[in-house]
């Protein structure tokens, strides 16, 4: 990493708040170029506290982009961090309507030529893209990074039409314990308590909404731009990363946006910005990248890749939680779906076979959401296929795949309601298996993701489903394995029938893979990271034991499985304008191997902001927890927040939500 200390242009920063129409008050922080000059604003537009949270990696960039000449711009949502007003869900109409309006407010200020980009990763790229789809005139361009066009499907609520059980449930206690926490009185000024009591009376649990909802009806439908891409007319920079669950959104983008104003980007990463050399590797210059977007874009000057996407294709590996870098190459494809890619068949052969997977299947999954953790990735596969239907394909000369590869399966279920799952592993000599890719249906939305149709008992039906994006090269002497289960917990919540399991038929059934011609070599290539000086956080140290990332428990009296997970977002960390903050978190994950009705997810969070200087120190602790019946789901949450040793606030909320779907 380069970190970049000269600049074209001198810079300044300032915190203001922007007004809004109804009189709510946005907090902001806005890096300048010493200029008499108008120049372009770019906005990062997130829930996530720029005075704290996202401070870190703020100062990687928007102060890069003001030494380039344009204004940065980071705002914080409504009723988070230090702004005014009241929390709602995410990205709902308030929230994207408040961004249309920031985006004309820069638009209008002196320092501003009238030119606006957006950008942001995971929520601000989200709604970057929703903002987009809103056509304000100002918004020129935007950088879209590990976002989706499909709010039902390629995000954290739900996969294949299951309930995703993992984010859906740790997500929704995670936003419950970040909109808990207090504005800052060293910012938010005196008025901060009474910001802060309103903003609470005012939280709901984002998982009762999101359970309320469990096939793709408006609800998702709103702030999903694939409902109508015609209604984006900035020009979309999409960027994602093939260890992101939200990379086939990048494939989709370049597939159905005007080709004349977008542009794909699709490397090796986790759910990070591409340079800040996170695990897996390797970082680009991204920074310098998206410069030359907003200069051409922005400024009228430069010119845009001529590749519509840049993908990079990963040599085998062996099965590893983490790799600091994937050896590989990157391609160009000059059309989405590519004319280099041919789609490659490969039947299923044998007999029929009873596939009636142990429900801790998927223990072995990986996180959902990688941000480059030691134990973030899938270990070997091995265990996971043993409790799996295997089907193996030699590989006689080496094969990259690039797109989204495909099955059909010819099934037979007992019951009405179940879950198909499919894995694609690269086997090695050695008999290793690292996965690959995968993909999920839930067998009542096998006509549609927008409703629930029950499977007739004893009927047999073919089923097909498409399984995540990715670039990987088979080498030859490997052998492609195709692993199909019925379970995947903590992935997918298990349907109450769900020990029942399914027979596969494997005449008919077939792996449908997307093959990319080989190349001697590309000339895609990239900068070096760099950025600006970082803002000089402290990590102290403890002698404390770190607890595990990952750690399963096999209770064997019991057959009872239980997965402790520690997400490692931040920690203890002191700001240099002396705020500390503490951060701990625990998910856990239980359920016995026959029955579906054991599924538990529980999820406690501890947050502590203190500021020795201004004798302040306030808590927010919560707990959500959520099971199942046959007909319901149950869901638990508590919250507790304290100012002093004083508590302030005590909540907690009981649920029962029909299981219509999941």
């Amino acid at each position: 990493m380069h970190i970049r200390t000269s600049f074209p242009y001198e810079t300044t920063h300032e915190d203001l708040r922007i007004p809004l129409a109804d009189g709510t008050l946005l907090y902001a922080r806005v890096w300048r170029p010493l200029t008499d000059e108008p120049v372009p604003a770019l906005l990062e537009y997130l829930p996530y506290r720029l005075t704290d949270w996202t401070a870190p990696r703020d100062f990687q960039r928007h102060p890069w982009y003001a030494g380039h000449g344009y204004a940065s711009v980071r705002v914080d949502v409504r009723g988070h961090g230090n702004s005014e007003g009241l929390p709602t869900d995410e990205y709902s109409a308030t929230e994207l309507a408040d961004g249309v309006e920031v985006v004309n407010w820069l638009a209008a200020q002196p320092w501003c030529d009238g030119k606006v980009g957006m950008f942001g990763i995971s929520w601000g790229g989200f709604n970057s893209l929703q903002i987009a789809a809103l056509a304000p005139e100002p918004l020129k361009a935007i950088v879209t990074v590990c976002s989706t066009d499909d709010r039902y499907d390629n995000d954290v609520h739900y996969t294949g039409g299951s309930v995703l059980a993992a984010d859906m449930h740790a997500w929704a206690a995670t936003m419950l314990a970040f909109v808990s926490r207090p504005p800052d009185p060293q910012y938010a000024g005196d008025a901060w308590r009474d910001l802060w009591l309103k903003r609470l009376e005012a939280v709901e649990p984002l998982l009762h909404t999101w359970l309320d909802h469990q096939t793709r009806d408006d609800y998702w439908r709103h702030g999903s731009v694939c409902e109508d891409y015609g209604a984006i007319e900035a020009a979309v920079l999409a960027v994602g990363g093939w260890h992101d669950p939200y990379r086939d959104t990048v494939l989709r983008l370049v597939e159905h946006l005007p080709a004349d104003r977008v542009r794909g980007l699709i490397g090796p990463w986790s759910h990070q910005y591409p340079d800040r050399g996170l695990p897996p590797g390797p970082a680009i210059g991204f920074l310098q990248e998206t410069l030359r977007w907003w200069d051409y874009w922005l400024k009228g000057k430069g010119a845009l890749p001529e590749s519509l996407l840049r993908a990079y294709v990963s040599d085998s590996h062996p099965p590893a939680t983490v790799y600091d870098t994937l050896p590989g190459r990157w391609v160009a494809e000059p059309a989405w779906p590519s004319p280099q890619v041919t789609k490659v068949t490969y039947a299923l052969q044998g007999a029929p076979v009873l596939v009636r997977s142990p429900l801790h299947t998927g223990v072995d999954a990986g996180r959902f959401l990688p941000f480059g953790n030691d134990a973030d990735l899938p270990p070997d596969q091995r265990e996971e296929d043993a409790r799996s239907a295997c089907f193996e394909f030699a590989v006689g000369e080496e094969a990259w795949v690039l797109g989204r590869p495909k099955v059909r399966l010819r099934l037979t279920s007992e019951v009405s309601r179940g879950q198909v799952i499919a894995r694609v592993c690269d086997v090695a000599p050695d008999g290793s298996s690292t996965l690959v890719t995968r993909g999920v249906l839930n067998l009542s939305a096998r006509h549609g993701r927008d409703r629930a149709v029950p499977w007739e008992p004893g009927a047999t039906q073919d089923v097909e489903f498409e399984l995540n994006g990715i670039g990987h090269a088979f080498p030859a002497g490997h052998r492609i394995r195709l692993a199909v289960s019925s379970a995947y917990w903590p992935w997918v919540w298990p349907q109450a029938e769900s020990a029942a399991g399914f027979t596969l038929d494997p005449a008919g059934s077939f792996l449908e893979l997307p093959v990319r011609a080989r190349e001697a070599a590309s000339d895609v290539s990239f900068e070096g990271p760099e950025q600006a000086e970082p803002l000089g956080v402290n990590y102290p140290v403890t002698l404390d034991e770190p607890r595990p990332e990952r750690l399963v428990v096999r209770d064997v009296a019991k057959d009872e499985w239980r997965l402790e997970v520690d997400p490692r977002y931040g920690g203890t960390r002191v700001y240099p304008d002396g705020l500390e903050f503490t951060e701990d978190a625990l998910e856990t994950y239980t359920i016995r191997s026959a029955d579906p009705l054991s599924a538990r997810a529980r999820s406690d969070w501890s947050i502590r902001l203190h500021r020795p200087e201004l004798a302040w120190d306030t808590t927010v602790r919560t707990r959500s927890e959520l099971t199942c019946d046959a007909e319901d789901f149950i869901a638990s949450n508590e919250v507790m927040c304290t100012d002093g040793g004083e508590v302030v606030f005590h909540r907690t909320w009981e649920k029962r939500i029909p299981r219509t779907a999941g």
